[in-house]
């Protein structure tokens, strides 16, 4: 059944090539930061372009509940009236996350120094993910954290009555945990410390700097040193989210493996901490170009050109590379298949507790689609077929994730025989107007 409603079984069969722009929408993780830190500000913070999945509306709900003015013009511009750091009130309601693991582990470490007691929930694919990784070290601040077995939703927190700074090394490379910690910080007085060894998306850093918090990172033995000054006065912000380069993957991948394609995708956010996909591909020979590079909102951004690229092939991906890029491994195999030789990818054991066991997921959906796949623990291996070689004509279970659905119904674009797909409802918590862009394209996608 899909994460809000009944199973929306989705079929892809090849056809013409893919041309034209693709508008994908606002990026995912700055649209939750904007929300969170617009919330914790004193005043009104102004977004533009952002995205409006489920997963994002369901942290707007959350900061409404936790006593934040939020709001949405008719023309699509949202306005945030915060409550300052500290200022989170009591909801009265149980806080459902519905798909979004990072909006819950998030929103946790938000109000983690907060005097309240929180209920969290999610849909029964977040219900079923581990959060010991975040409420252990909010657990530090001296939040206490109450759940089911293994640390699973739901689960109830009670914040901090006299919060205390931490320093914490983050155990794997996780954007996540990261954030949690560092907006746990700012409601605790003193210095808050965060080392990860393996550097991670930096939206977090990047946006507390842009809402007046005194956070500096450096480079040590130890790794990445982020400290974060706690109780500032948080500024707001006129924010324009750039466009999101994990839905970008998309097209972007489709019409690589799809021939005769052309596809241009504007104003995609290229941080470097999350750019790790489109320097894959162009190492394995895909015609990917950047057009007119530029800097919005602290973020670097340009215009994507993906065409089809037929003689791609496969590479070992640098392991260090993973949390650049952690998101698109999935639709990377999708690539794998159609390239020629094996491609590698090891390091991301982050992805067997994702919104499904992703590694799993694929392997089993490409094998099912007539690709063979080697995988462990911690990596798989995808041996490619070369161009319109992948024989596809299986329904694959896409485990109530998005990222899953939306791979197989790329993978069916270029396959010679359909690929379906048995519920793409979940598509709609990060990628709302998926089905109608890839039409637009002139993508085969069917429902039923």
């Amino acid at each position: 059944m899909s994460a809000h409603g009944d199973p929306i079984p989705m079929t892809s069969r090849a056809g013409g090539p893919l041309t034209g722009t693709a508008h994908v929408p606002g990026d995912k993780s700055i649209s939750h930061r904007a929300l969170i830190l617009g919330a914790l500000s004193v005043g009104e913070t102004t977004v533009t372009g952002l995205l409006e999945g489920q997963d994002v509306l369901d942290t707007a709900r959350a900061m409404r509940a936790f006593g934040a003015e939020v709001a949405r013009d008719d023309d699509g511009t949202w306005h945030i009236y915060g409550v300052g750091v500290g200022g989170f009130a009591e909801p009265d309601q149980v806080i459902d996350c519905g798909n979004s693991g990072t909006g819950v582990r998030l929103i946790m470490g938000a109000m983690a120094t907060c005097p309240i007691t929180v209920c969290f929930t999610g849909d029964a694919s977040l219900n079923g993910r581990p959060m010991a990784r975040v409420t252990d070290p909010l657990t530090l601040f001296g939040a206490r954290a109450t759940g089911r077995a293994g640390g699973r939703l739901p689960m109830m927190i009670e914040g901090a009555r006299t919060p205390v700074p931490v320093r914490y090394t983050v155990p794997v490379p996780s954007a996540q945990v990261k954030s949690a910690v560092l907006l746990a910080g700012l409601g605790a007085p003193g210095q808050t410390v965060v080392i990860e060894k393996e550097a991670t998306r930096d939206h977090t850093e990047r946006m507390l700097a842009g809402f007046g918090a005194q956070i500096t990172v450096e480079h040590s033995d130890e790794g990445r040193v982020i400290t974060l000054t706690g109780q500032p006065d948080l500024r707001p912000q006129t924010i324009a989210v750039p466009r999101d380069p994990s839905s970008a993957a998309f097209p972007v991948c489709a019409a690589l493996i799809t021939p005769g394609s052309d596809v241009l995708v504007p104003n995609i956010g290229l941080n470097p901490t999350r750019a790790g996909l489109f320097e894959t591909l162009r190492e394995m020979g895909a015609d990917l170009s950047y057009e007119n590079p530029r800097e919005e909102g602290g973020e670097p951004v340009a215009d994507l050109r993906a065409r089809y690229s037929p003689d791609m092939h496969g590479i070992e991906v640098p392991p260090e590379r993973a949390a650049s890029m952690i998101d698109e491994y999935p639709v990377l195999s999708v690539v794998a298949a159609c390239a020629q030789g094996i491609t590698k990818m090891h390091g991301v054991k982050e992805l067997r507790v994702k919104e499904s066991d992703r590694i799993d997921a694929m392997a089993q959906g490409l094998r099912a689609c007539g690709v063979t796949v080697e995988d462990g623990p911690d990596w798989w291996h995808v041996t490619g077929l070369g161009a319109g070689n992948v024989p596809g004509g299986a329904v694959v279970q896409s485990r109530l994730d998005h990222r899953i659905a939306m791979s197989f119904l790329c993978l069916g674009l270029a396959a010679q025989a359909p690929v379906g797909v048995d519920d793409g409802g979940p598509i709609a918590t990060s990628f709302p107007i998926f089905e109608g862009l890839m039409g637009g394209l002139g993508a085969h996608l069917t429902r039923g």
